[in-house]
């Protein structure tokens, strides 16, 4: 598959996406500073819209046509796309948050970040659920860190997907989603090119500099079925298996790579890599 000069963005370009990219980690950031039980979905969505405007931007979830919402809250058997409502949270719920923020840069364009963290409430009466959760998270997460940890070194963007699958195989009994795939981003939330979560046949395209992706695995404890509910949005397993989804936009640049999302650029995902994000200049 050939793939356009323009999935590659300039040294300009990249600098612009530094700051949706931030605007994004804040939302989570204070998301996970405040999910608990007893609040409701719709209550971490205008927690999340609330960071984004703080920071200098706004919901790029509300461009996305028929969605309203700064974030998608999937919970339990949900693996994405979830619509924030009433839902009051329980003790021992895994719940995955996605966001993204879009900022206007100096030239007047749009441009946007988008990433995704997983939590599991804390429930004493029922630990072992708990753990069981809260090791899919774990390897979820791991996961991803893998797969940024080879987009470093790789010379072709599909290794990622590689390095992600080879590591959940390595944990246990987990299956990966292969219907939802991560992307590319820049001016619009989802571009070329697709990033994978586990081994295909083509290599993708070349890793260089100005290459912007967001990688973001899902991995059920069951099967990998979905079905999406009568909402027209949220995807859930068909066995009623836990979910997890973690996701960070990540970028190539001259100086090696930066995690957009993540509020430390990825230094202490990427350390027990032996590998050191280097800021965006």
């Amino acid at each position: 598959m050939a793939f356009k000069r323009t999935i590659y963005k300039t040294p300009a370009q990249l600098r612009e996406m530094v700051a949706p990219g931030r605007a994004t980690a804040a939302s989570l950031e204070a998301v996970a500073a405040a999910v608990a039980p007893g609040l409701t979905t719709l209550q971490l969505d205008q927690i999340a819209e609330a960071a984004i405007e703080r920071a200098g931007g706004r919901s790029n979830f509300k461009l996305e046509a028929g969605y309203h919402h700064t974030i998608c809250a999937s919970v339990n058997d949900e693996v994405v796309h979830g619509i924030p409502g009433s839902r009051i949270l329980l003790p021992g719920d895994i719940v995955s948050i996605d966001s993204g923020a879009i900022v206007t840069g100096a030239d007047g364009s749009g441009w946007n970040g988008d990433a995704a963290r997983t939590f599991v409430l804390p429930d004493p009466a029922h630990p072992e659920r708990v753990a069981e959760r809260q090791r899919l998270s774990d390897v979820t997460e791991q996961s991803l860190w893998h797969g940024i940890a080879r987009l470093a070194t790789a010379r072709h963007l599909n290794e990622v997907g590689e390095a992600i699958e080879d590591h959940i195989l390595s944990q246990g009994d987990y299956d990966i989603l292969t219907d939802y795939i991560g992307h590319g981003i820049g001016r619009k939330m989802h571009e070329e090119p697709p990033v994978f979560n586990y081994r295909v046949r083509s290599k993708g395209p070349e890793v260089r500099p100005g290459l912007v992706v967001a990688i973001e695995p899902m991995v059920v404890l069951g099967d990998q079925d979905t079905y999406v509910k009568d909402d027209g949005w949220t995807v859930a397993t068909e066995d009623g298996s836990a979910a997890a989804h973690w996701e960070h936009s990540v970028a190539v640049h001259a100086g090696g790579i930066w995690v957009l999302t993540a509020v430390d650029g990825g230094a202490a995902g990427l350390a027990p890599f032996g590998i050191s994000p280097t800021p965006i200049a």
